[in-house]
């Protein structure tokens, strides 16, 4: 298991508690979705699955597909080797920085860092400080200099010191989009112009925290400027791990690294086969293992003998009432939908529902008991409840 995955890990056994053999469709589509796998995904993951009982490597090949724009060659180049690291506030760009820095230096190579994020102060003042904790040289300016100044400078002074890699801070946001995409595409062009090919790297850092709502920004970037690879952080403190897969195959872009916690040594190169093994290590048993079912969510019948004596008549839920309210289908799902709509939510699965304006996901949960539809946040709170009958 990978360590850094574990409250996503923790999340999908909250769901799926016992490992399986196979799983049924249904099982499998809560899995990805309770991991926060993007729903538009898991149906083109479903749809291309066949068979009543799915088993691991079924499921393995069209995981490891979502990733397949994973493989990346760095490209040649005269030192120094010119990284340009854009994400919003936030999202843990100098801390990356930090890791990108002790990683080269681990390898013998010398390193530089530039400041051109101007636009806020404290950006500075923090990779100021990296680069005095790591001894490693920075060039710097004041708030409000052009940021394009800034990584020249930079990337002049590493060829004339002979640095083999030079990492360049930018902003990660200004007045308008417009004009962060103007200040990211004038650096580009700076920086080829200060050295051939520069910049070599154009690393996009995405907090994984934000799950599936990082992919409308990063579309953002990669418009901006052509984003080479992705960095994702913040990893071992979310249980939307799952998002990685939506990510890479809503992008088409390779995921270089992971960030895993705050030490300059917490980077570490994605591995594609590893995520996808750890990620089913939580859902399937071993092959040789024995065959165990889901616990079904619906009642079981008394099939006691009964007594001589006449039962009075149950005014409780009937199994048949059961049965639709875990089934969904025909009239009640017409009429659940057109309740959730008018309060602004639809219906992703008969486990799950998204809310519209936040695009947050939550669970979908029959109360047996009262005949009820309840909308439940992650925490067990019921945010919404809609009747069986009408």
């Amino acid at each position: 298991m990978l360590g850094w995955l574990s409250k996503t890990l923790s999340a999908i056994q909250g769901v799926a508690p016992n490992k399986q053999s196979t799983l049924t469709k249904e099982q499998l589509e809560e899995v990805l979705l309770e991991a926060d796998v993007e729903y538009d995904l898991v149906e083109i993951i479903l749809r291309e699955l066949h068979g009543d009982k799915i088993r691991r490597e079924q499921v393995r090949s069209k995981l490891l597909f979502t990733l397949s724009w994973a493989a990346y060659e760095s490209p040649q180049n005269i030192a120094p080797f010119v990284d340009l690291i854009v994400g919003v506030n936030g999202a843990g760009k100098t801390t990356t920085i930090s890791k990108l820095a002790k990683r080269s230096l681990n390898e013998g190579k010398s390193v530089l860092l530039g400041a051109s994020d101007t636009f806020r102060a404290a950006a500075i003042e923090q990779l100021g400080l990296w680069a005095k904790r790591l001894e490693i040289p920075i060039i710097a300016s004041k708030q409000g200099h052009d940021p394009s100044a800034v990584a020249f400078d930079a990337i002049e002074s590493a060829k004339a010191r002979g640095t083999d890699h030079v990492i360049i801070d930018t902003a990660g946001r200004l007045h308008t989009q417009k004009n962060l995409a103007n200040e990211l595409q004038k650096i580009v062009r700076i920086c080829d112009k200060a050295h051939s090919g520069a910049p070599h790297r154009k690393m996009l850092i995405i907090d994984g925290t934000q799950g599936n709502s990082a992919i409308a920004q990063a579309r953002a970037f990669h418009e901006m400027i052509d984003i080479d690879g992705i960095i994702v952080t913040k990893l071992d403190g979310t249980a939307k791990g799952g998002a990685v897969f939506s990510i890479a195959y809503a992008l088409r872009l390779p995921i270089l690294f992971v960030g895993v916690g705050e030490q300059p040594e917490d980077l570490i190169e994605f591995d594609k086969y590893a995520f996808v093994d750890g990620f089913l290590d939580a859902i399937f048993e071993s092959e040789n293992a024995g065959t165990a079912t889901f616990s079904s969510p619906q009642k079981v019948p008394n099939t006691q003998e009964q007594s001589s004596t006449p039962s009075p008549v149950q005014s409780g839920p009937t199994l048949e009432q059961i049965s639709r309210l875990h089934a969904i289908e025909g009239a009640d799902r017409t009429r659940l939908v057109a309740l959730l709509d008018s309060d602004g939510y639809s219906l992703l699965s008969r486990h799950f529902v998204r809310n519209k304006n936040t695009w947050d996901d939550f669970k979908l949960v029959p109360d047996e008991a009262s005949l009820y539809w309840e909308i439940r946040a992650r925490d067990g709170s019921v945010l919404k409840r809609y009747p069986l009958e009408a």
